[in-house]
């Protein structure tokens, strides 16, 4: 009787032990929330890597970890800065890959970092195994989940990266690529647009779809998704210089 107690007690402390590691998680992903909202990135950061100690495996913490560093290295002006931001954003996105393969986030955060990178990279051989690895991340991302926004938003921008590539990214892509990968104009539009229609707040794919309208020649619609673009609420600081980029270019079309 006393062993039957025993364990009764064990089941019901391990209970009340994981429905408290739950609701201090809930509390902690809510303040990592507010951070964000408060454009208080690094303490956002910080947050999430707590979450990551209590439960090392949460999809969205991983997810999270890898976008604020990628949003935290883009502010770097030294490259070795930007490259250790960027190097650790892929740390957490293999992590989430490792977790849940068929995952559509950790596909897209692997995608993300993966871009990112190529804006640091010096080793041609590198340069194209982060392209391909963008377009096959990108690609797993949005066939499990379609309507993956941030999915369509990444390859719809490798497809535009893949027309306007220039300089050293374009000769190592020529050489070890085998010749251009297939980039379309129509289809980076496409892909961008219904990530707009998804997610009609997420100020970089206003941007992208603006480049890629003029780049089409089209410029009244360049005009059109970048005037939306500077109303659009300012939810990260990242926006902040997006939107004025987008402002001057709007100003250049008209």
């Amino acid at each position: 009787m006393r062993f039957v107690k025993n364990i009764f007690f064990s089941v019901v402390l391990l209970f009340i032990a994981n429905v408290v590691t739950a609701q201090d998680l809930s509390i902690q992903l809510k303040e990592a929330d507010n951070f964000e909202k408060q454009l208080k990135e690094p303490e956002a950061l910080e947050k999430y890597k707590q979450i990551l100690v209590l439960n090392p495996n949460n999809m969205k913490a991983l997810v999270k970890a890898a976008e604020l560093n990628v949003m935290l290295g883009g502010k770097e002006l030294n490259k070795n800065n930007k490259r250790l931001y960027y190097e650790t954003a892929l740390g957490f996105a293999k992590r989430a890959l490792a977790s849940d393969m068929v995952n559509p986030d950790a596909n897209y955060a692997m995608a993300m970092c993966s871009g990112k990178l190529t804006d640091v990279e010096q080793e041609n051989k590198k340069i194209v195994a982060l392209v391909k690895d963008v377009k096959m991340y990108a690609d797993k991302a949005i066939q499990i989940n379609p309507n993956h926004a941030k999915g369509n938003y990444i390859l719809g921008k490798w497809h535009y990266e893949m027309v306007t590539l220039s300089g050293i990214k374009k000769i190592a892509v020529k050489l070890f690529y085998g010749g251009l990968p297939d980039g379309d104009i129509y289809k980076a539009i496409t892909y961008m647009e219904k990530c707009k229609t998804i997610e009609p707040y997420f100020v970089p794919n206003y941007l992208d779809l603006g480049k890629a309208y003029k780049e089409d020649h089209q410029p009244a619609k360049a005009i059109e998704v970048l005037g939306r673009l500077i109303k659009l609420p300012t939810r990260s600081s990242e926006d902040v210089g997006l939107k004025a980029e987008g402002a001057k270019l709007l100003e250049s079309l008209q």
